[in-house]
């Protein structure tokens, strides 16, 4: 069973007219889960893209970023919701389709000139992930690629993000979402 039929999808969550692709049930199989980080991890050892670090965003891209850092030989480092991270930290706040939000990282996190690989379940507007690339950028940090489960094309955040110059991969994709 391929990764995309491992997915569930809820209508009309978290609002009327969406269509949720929760990969909940894809990282509960123990082989699904394992499909993820064997297909993200030879991609990113067969295409030689380098990288010195993984960076995750709150809350799954921890998920696959932790099992990555494993596979792949690197550190990873969170990039999290306000509040959460104990020493000193960098924020970046960004727009969302109605108001805006914040995202942090310690202010050591990285070191000038490293290059990340950028992870998160999903790509759908690519507010987050560009925010997250920002701020990666903030502390001197390289964006050498971005990875996803899922993405959701038409809703445009793919486009936005390549339009900025950033490599992306996504293992699967759902159209007309």
């Amino acid at each position: 069973m391929p990764i995309k039929s491992r997915i569930r999808t809820v209508p009309d969550y978290p609002k009327k007219g969406i269509m949720f692709r929760d990969i909940t049930t894809l990282i509960k199989d123990p082989v699904g889960f394992r499909l993820v980080i064997d297909n993200m991890t030879q991609h990113y050892l067969s295409n030689g893209i380098d990288f010195d670090v993984i960076v995750g965003i709150e809350a799954r891209g921890f998920i696959i970023g932790g099992a990555l850092s494993y596979t792949l030989g690197k550190g990873f480092v969170p990039v999290r919701k306000p509040g959460k991270l104990p020493a000193d930290v960098v924020q970046l706040e960004y727009d969302l389709e109605y108001g805006s939000d914040k995202i942090e990282m310690h202010t050591d996190s990285l070191v000038k000139g490293q290059r990340v690989l950028l992870v998160d379940d999903l790509l759908a507007t690519g507010g987050t992930a560009l925010a997250a690339a920002a701020l990666v950028e903030k502390l001197g940090g390289v964006v050498a690629s971005m990875g996803f489960i899922v993405n959701l094309p038409d809703v445009g955040g793919e486009k936005k993000i390549r339009d900025k110059g950033y490599n992306i991969f996504s293992l699967t994709e759902f159209e007309g979402d």
